[in-house]
């Protein structure tokens, strides 16, 4: 057990790690020592950035916590600190379930962390960070909570209303970033689609994403968890007229059938998707979109699934993932609907649309052969230099192996020929 060492534990998604980072910083500042997610826990103190999304999400969280305390009961650590999205809905019970964690905080009071543990929270180092990441990209969370009211989903409660961060405060965390030698960043929230409309009174992602474009040093800048309904259709001249703006959106869909986009509460029609992934593909030629789909949800009949894969088939979406629909509480679909899919069908359901989609995958990147294509170089692994193009976001996307036969620089650009292709990796040679 390391003195004024203390172990972080992330859970869930990237904007669960950008706050992992921010209290990092806070830490370090005062004079504690932090690992992220090390492989071994020896820290005197252990922090859990939980997630509370979905049922396997909140079933993890909970695991690891168990997991923690009965390495205090050992004395392999002293002390417990529980925080993120897992506490700030369900606050009231862990306490009560599990007292041998010494602290729990919610998702927005983790800032009195710092104190609790004797110290001062550091306004000024409110928006540096320690990186979690290779140093050559990180994540840029421009905004926090949600205002859409989609029947199946916690996040609204867990998060409450969007609050989008002033762009003036984005563009100076940018560029201390730069400074540090970030070179890509990932811009997220829960839907980028509504950044602006609550501080500025319209939408602003375009002119955000302008602006940080325009910062010497900014390579790639790639957009996250777009919302259809309501698209900040500005953004795409922005991506089309910029090089450093990646061409590629992540825009989760969810359904096609109006049947079940009416019963998801999506506020988007058939129509008004298949014209908007028209309008996307045709203003910004080659981009590659990304999508998330949800099967199993109640109400959804062998027709609503049949529209659905013959949409997945027709759309040729570059990036796809779905999840089958698990009942959260407090949702308007849990209080309104009865979770009338059966298990087996849903997985059923699960297993077709991503056996469609592991075809269309392999189609896209068998058509990549003999292009070249610029990439980045994230790490070494065996006998291959990993890397990504424009196209591929970390940790989700594909990723392009190239032969480990002469030295490259992590965190560098190379121009890069493929060679060939499997359904979810290239392999390719630098072009001198």
């Amino acid at each position: 057990m390391k003195k004024n060492q203390i172990d972080i534990i992330t859970l869930g998604c990237s904007k669960n790690l950008v706050d992992s980072e921010y209290l990092m910083k806070q830490l370090a500042a005062n004079g504690f020592t932090s690992k992220h997610d090390p492989e071994e826990i020896n820290g005197e103190i252990v922090v859990v950035n939980t997630c509370g999304f979905i049922g396997d999400a909140k079933e993890e969280s909970i695991n690891m916590i168990l997991e923690l305390c009965e390495a205090k009961k050992k004395k392999k650590i002293r002390k417990i600190i529980v925080m993120g999205c897992l506490s700030e809905r369900y606050m009231a019970d862990l306490e009560a379930e599990i007292p041998e964690v010494d602290k729990f905080y919610g998702k927005f009071n983790w800032k009195n962390l710092i104190e609790d543990l004797g110290k001062e929270y550091r306004s000024e180092l409110s928006h540096e960070r320690i990186l979690t990441t290779p140093s050559h990209y990180a994540y840029i969370k421009i905004g926090e909570g949600c205002n859409r009211t989609c029947s199946y989903c916690a996040i609204p409660i867990i998060t409450g209303r969007y609050q989008s961060r002033p762009m003036e405060e984005i563009v100076k965390e940018v560029e201390t970033l730069v400074s540090e030698g970030v070179k890509e960043f990932q811009i997220i929230a829960q839907d980028l689609s509504y950044y602006g409309l609550d501080l500025y009174k319209e939408v602003k992602l375009g002119e955000l994403v302008e602006k940080i474009s325009d910062i010497k040093g900014v390579e790639w800048i790639r957009l996250h968890y777009a919302y259809p309904s309501r698209f900040p259709y500005d953004v795409l001249k922005v991506m089309r007229e910029r090089d450093n703006v990646c061409k590629y959106i992540d825009i989760a869909l969810q359904h096609i059938s109006d049947n079940m986009l009416e019963k998801m509460r999506r506020n988007v029609t058939k129509q008004q998707t298949l014209d908007l992934l028209k309008q996307i593909r045709e203003e910004v030629p080659g981009i590659h979109l990304r999508t998330t789909l949800l099967v199993g949800h109640p109400g959804e009949t062998d027709e609503d699934f049949e529209e659905l894969m013959q949409f997945v088939k027709d759309a040729k979406f570059e990036r796809l993932g779905a999840f089958s629909y698990s009942e959260e509480e407090g949702t308007y679909a849990a209080k309104n609907y009865e979770d009338d899919v059966d298990p087996d069908t849903k997985n059923d359901r699960l297993d077709a649309i991503m056996r469609i989609q592991e075809r269309i995958a392999n189609e896209i990147n068998q058509e990549k052969t003999g292009k070249t294509f610029r990439v980045i170089i994230d790490k070494r692994e065996g006998d291959y230099y990993i890397g990504r193009t424009q196209f591929d976001s970390p940790e989700v996307d594909n990723e392009v192996l190239i032969p480990a036969d002469k030295e490259l620089e992590i965190g560098a650009f190379y121009n890069v020929k493929i060679t060939s292709a499997e359904t979810f990796d290239l392999f390719g040679k630098i072009i001198e």
